[in-house]
């Protein structure tokens, strides 16, 4: 990817997706993958990594299926939970198969864990897995990694009452809040944590990593500021922005909150305006989206890296709103229609919707606690008065279906 990141005259376009929970998923997957290839031109196409290795089989499969379509795909790995044989089988399979591209990660901690621990005997960052993979295998594998322009999550911080007044100009435009039950959460990654942040990442790329792709960001202001820092800091490869595609409200809103991604307050207002009508959410953020863009390429952007969410007409909209497409928004107007078999197939720890199994039986995660316990609504059993049971469970009583 580097190579034709450095050969390409112009800002060009690269997707990333997650594997589907379901079969009917996978298979409307490959469908959307080959338009979208045919449709947008995709220098790059990603595959997302399950925490643990729980996606392998199937992330094997799509990177798979992209080289088949004629495109070039970037399959990530990450080091969570994961034995290292699993790691290394993955790169052989890679080697087998043509996959000559890699985006080094981590990994999150299991749902409901506040603090990520390796495997035994297992690599325990990013910076290993890239060390292990240069030591390996050589030039061999394109590597990418992630890089944060507000500060990975786990080097946030919350704010106590008052201390915003404090804060640096800098770490102003880092601040995310967030609202629970009436109650407003101000975080934010410290100039000590961030400059902490920037070192970590200078020590992936002098380790082997040809490009940085970061986590999703709404202020571009934002981004050209870690642009301006990887400079700083002795960090001279491209730097990709992550843009996630603004499809709904809820999903916004979690997700934002799960990274602790600052939302601008206008940004906010115009997504409250639209809560109710996902179509005005999906022209809205395809409007967005558009400026958004418009404003990193005159910044000298090399690529906008699309997280789809695995979906189609959001990209679309911005690629029209670009001139770099015409009318793909307009003219495919229901390919979106296939979104509730788009769900990721996520990790094997349970988040919040999923089915578990307990001792009590089967139930849906209402909520999970920082300790790992769940508030979870029991399935099959009823209170005489036709009421529903709830249960608060520990950690390891309890298993995702």
């Amino acid at each position: 990817i580097i190579d034709l990141m450095q050969s390409h005259p112009t800002a060009f376009t690269s997707l990333e997706f997650y594997p589907p929970r379901t079969t009917e998923g996978v298979q409307n997957l490959r469908s959307r993958i080959l338009r979208m290839k045919e449709n947008t031109s995709p220098v790059f196409m990603d595959v997302t990594w399950g925490a643990g290795g729980s996606t392998s089989e199937t992330t094997m499969d799509l990177v798979r299926y992209i080289k088949e379509c004629g495109c070039v795909a970037n399959m990530h790995l990450t080091c969570t939970n994961m034995d290292p044989d699993l790691v290394k089988s993955a790169l052989s399979d890679c080697r087998k198969y043509g996959i000559t591209n890699i985006v080094a990660l981590r990994g999150d901690a299991p749902e409901g864990e506040g603090e990520w621990k390796a495997s035994e005997g297992g690599f325990s960052c990013a910076l290993d897995l890239v060390k292990f993979i240069r030591g390996e295998y050589g030039d061999e594998f394109g590597i990418s990694v992630a890089g944060y322009p507000e500060g990975h999550p786990n080097a946030i911080t919350v704010l106590s009452p008052g201390e915003e007044g404090g804060l640096s100009e800098r770490e102003m435009l880092r601040v995310s809040s967030s609202e629970k039950e009436g109650v407003v959460q101000k975080c934010v990654c410290r100039d000590e944590d961030y400059k902490k942040e920037m070192i970590y990442l200078k020590e992936k790329y002098d380790a082997g990593a040809d490009f940085i792709i970061t986590q999703m960001f709404f202020d571009t202001d934002v981004f050209k500021n870690f642009c301006d820092d990887c400079v700083a800091y002795g960090i001279n490869c491209p730097v990709v922005p992550g843009i996630m595609c603004i499809n709904n409200f809820g999903g916004f809103f979690r997700m934002t909150g799960f990274c602790k991604t600052r939302v601008p307050e206008e940004l906010k207002l115009e997504m409250i305006k639209r809560k109710d009508s996902e179509a005005e959410i999906k022209k809205f953020g395809a409007e967005f989206g558009t400026a958004m863009c418009m404003r990193l390429v005159s910044q000298g952007a090399p690529c906008v890296h699309f997280y789809t969410l695995n979906l189609e007409k959001v990209v679309y909209g911005i690629l029209d709103g670009l001139g770099w497409t015409k009318e793909l928004s307009s003219k495919l107007e229901a390919l979106d229609a296939d979104a509730n078999t788009m769900q990721a197939k996520g990790s094997a720890w349970a988040r919040v919707g999923d089915e578990v199994q307990s001792m009590f039986g089967k139930g849906i995660v209402m909520e999970m606690r920082p300790e790992g316990a769940a508030f979870i609504k029991i399935s099959n059993w009823k209170l005489a008065n036709g009421g529903e049971v709830k249960a608060y469970l520990k950690a390891g009583t309890f298993k995702k279906i």
